[in-house]
This record gives C-alpha cells, structure tokens and sequence, in this order.
C-alpha cells in the first residue's frame, strides 16, 4: 500500500461543546510519526476531504513546530482552524509568519497557559483564543455565577465582575457550575473537554435518568412506524437507555426463553408497542439536565469510533456488538456502580466482557486505541497502533469518520 500523509501522522482529540451541549468542534492533535516528513497542503486536504459539511468546526493542534510553520507558510485559506500556543510565540519568525497566515484568508486559533491573554500587538491576527483560568478567576466566576442565582444583594452583584470573555473557548474547568457559568451567563462560543468527575459527583446522592429528549425522540418514531435501524441508531445514542433496554429485556418478569444480548434483537423480540409502553413508563422520571449530554456523547463517540476502526467487511452483527462494547465500557460512570457489577447483569458476550474487565480478546485492541485517541498523547497511540498491528492510516480514516458524522 502507498505511503499516503495520514499514514504519517498520529492523531487525538477532544470535544468543544457548544451552550446547548452540543459537540460544537473538535480540536485535532497532530503528531509526526518517526520524524517523517508531512507535506502541509496534503494534510490538509486529507482532512478537508474525511470532514463532511455538517460536521463541527475542526481546531488543529499540531505538536510539530516545523509541520506548523509549514501550514503557517503554505496553507490555504480553509475552514479548519489552527492553534497557535503562546509558547511558540517565542520563535521570534512566528509574528511574521502569523500576519501572512492571516492575509491569506487562514483562520488562526490563539491558546495560552492559564491566566494569559494574547498580547495586543498580535490578538488582530486569532479569530478567537483559547483560554485558561487561574485558581482565582476561576473562584472569581463561581462567586459571580452563585451570587447571580442564589444571591440577593442586587448593589453586591452589580460590583461582581466575571473574568469569562464573550465568544471564547474555555479549557481546563474541573467545575460543572463555571462551565454553565461560561455558556450561559457570559456567552462563551464554546469549553474544551467538560468536568464529568465533577458533575457525576454531585449525582452522587441521586440515580442518572435517560434523557427526556431521547425518550421522546424513540417514541416519536415509534409512532411514525420508522425502520428497525433508525430507533436502533436513537437507542444507541442515549447509553442508559440502551443499558436499561438489555436488561428489561432479560428481567425474569418478562419471561423470555432466550437471553437478549443486541439492541436490535431486544427491539424485534419485544415489539414496538410494548417498547413504547416500556418507554412511557420512564417519561415521568427522564432527565432533561444539558450538562449530562457531553457525558453521554462521549460515550456514544467512542462506541462508534469502535465500530469504524473494525475491518470494511465486517458483518453488521459484529459491528453491532462492537459498538455495544465501546458504550457499555464506560456505563459505571452513569450508573455510579462498579463495571464488573454493571456488566454482571447482562447475558453479554465474552468477546465484550473480555476486552472491557479483561482488556483481552479480539475487540481488546480497538477499546485500547479508541481509549488513547481520546488524548493529546500521540505518543500512546502510535505505540498502541504498533503493538496491535494496526495501519495508522485506517486508525486516523476512521477517528476522521466518527468525528464528522452528523
């Protein structure tokens, strides 16, 4: 096979979420494999060519400083985005070479260690920055964002001032309440990662709920007499759900004679009417919390990651159990249960049970590399491509793929 410029580049990522917790970009880590030489304007057209029109906005993050100057120098005017940190500012060719980018039309995304700003002289050239938040600004915007909801002192809160800029990209929050405060009271264009720990913490006390819009979504197909693969994609887009479906479909009170290991075979064996029984039932209680949605598309994005990284003549049926796998290997964290518990309860195949508490067997490869992809640590993911015999070109064909699905 031909040496292509994906088969050179070791890639990650992470989400941007939007305010109504929508995946709004993603920012795209580029690393050079074995100091290989990347041609700039390939690279970039490899990347325009695997992201579809509906897909989110795509930041690169190139970890190569000579691939950098050379997309800086020679690439063309896109739609992708290109990070610039603060620390290759110091390359005293970077300012000139920051200008010419922005004269030719290329969209330049500045990004700094926390509590830095870009300087005047060169903030003209980003279309937007990155920031981060010191431990002070970040107690600043909690003490904004409280006293906006729960205080009462309307002279106090007038003299309260957020440091969270309009139309800018937060990273690093470890607080679910500051994110919110970013999209929602300062109009921030969007948070890099989000604060799951912190936010599963405070449904610590209190059991996670499908969401109300997945419910009503399945339910509203249901009645439209959709196809078995569409309220299966629904399904399979809401985990819990998905997790809930399996294991009613396997309750004693139900009685079936044969266990029910796909969400594909639960929907044909059940019936649509009483799945849509089954799912008013749950209405009442669903969640309709936006900040547990970065959470539950995370999960669906490495299930579905799993099921392209699998070979192109793989059976629908393995691709279905595939994808199972990659969401039910992070269901403890909406369950608040340990894994081995959560798994224990459903009929599921060793293949899956493997690879997730065993991290053996045939899918065990797939969940590592879908695992380290999830990370600026290019290096974990090349090693793991290696270790497991896996082309890096297909690897980063099919992260591109997952990503730029609509």
């Amino acid at each position: 096979m031909a040496d292509t410029v994906l088969d050179r580049v070791s890639l990650g990522y992470q989400a941007l979420w939007g305010p109504l917790r929508e995946l709004r970009a993603v920012q795209l880590f580029v690393g050079v494999n074995n100091e290989a030489t990347v041609n700039a304007s390939h690279l970039l057209s490899a990347l325009d060519a695997a992201w579809s029109e509906q897909a989110p906005m795509l930041l690169l993050s190139v970890q190569s400083p000579q691939l950098l100057q050379d997309l800086l120098a020679q690439a063309p005017a896109t739609q992708v985005s290109i990070e610039v940190h603060e620390t290759q500012l110091r390359d005293l060719s970077m300012p000139a070479r920051i200008q010419q980018a922005h004269q030719r039309g290329l969209k330049l995304l500045w990004r700094g260690e926390p509590g830095q700003r870009p300087s005047a002289a060169l903030a003209p050239y980003f279309s937007r920055s990155m920031l981060g938040l010191t431990a002070a600004e970040a107690l600043a915007g909690l003490r904004v964002s409280l006293r906006k909801h729960h205080g009462n002192n309307e002279n106090l809160n007038r003299q309260l001032v957020s440091p969270i800029l309009a139309d800018q990209i937060y990273e690093g929050l470890t607080s679910w309440v500051l994110a919110e405060h970013c999209l929602d009271d300062q109009a921030a264009w969007g948070v890099a990662g989000w604060p799951s720990e912190d936010l599963l913490h405070a449904y610590r006390q209190r059991r996670i709920q499908p969401a109300q819009r997945a419910l009503q979504a399945l339910i509203a197909a249901i009645d439209a007499d959709a196809s078995s693969d569409l309220l299966e994609q629904i399904l399979s887009d809401e985990p819990m759900l998905a997790y809930r479906l399996l294991r009613y479909t396997n309750s004693a009170a139900l009685g079936l004679r044969t266990e029910i290991e796909s969400l594909r075979q639960g929907l044909m064996v059940l019936g649509l009417s009483r799945i849509r029984d089954w799912l008013l039932e749950q209405l009442p209680d669903a969640s309709s919390d936006l900040n547990l949605q970065p959470l539950r598309a995370a999960m669906v994005l490495r299930a579905r990651l799993m099921e392209q990284l699998l070979d192109a003549g793989a059976s629908n049926e393995l691709r279905r159990e595939v994808l199972l796998c990659g969401m039910l290997s992070q269901i403890d964290l909406l369950l608040g249960e340990p894994l081995h518990e959560a798994l224990a309860r459903l009929p599921l195949s060793g293949r899956i049970n493997d690879a997730i508490l065993g991290r053996g067997g045939p899918y065990a490869p797939y969940l590592d590399v879908a695992r380290a992809l999830e990370s600026p640590d290019i290096q974990a993911t090349h090693a793991l491509c290696e270790e497991h015999q896996l082309s890096h070109e297909d690897v980063n064909q099919a992260l591109l793929r997952t990503l730029s699905a609509p």
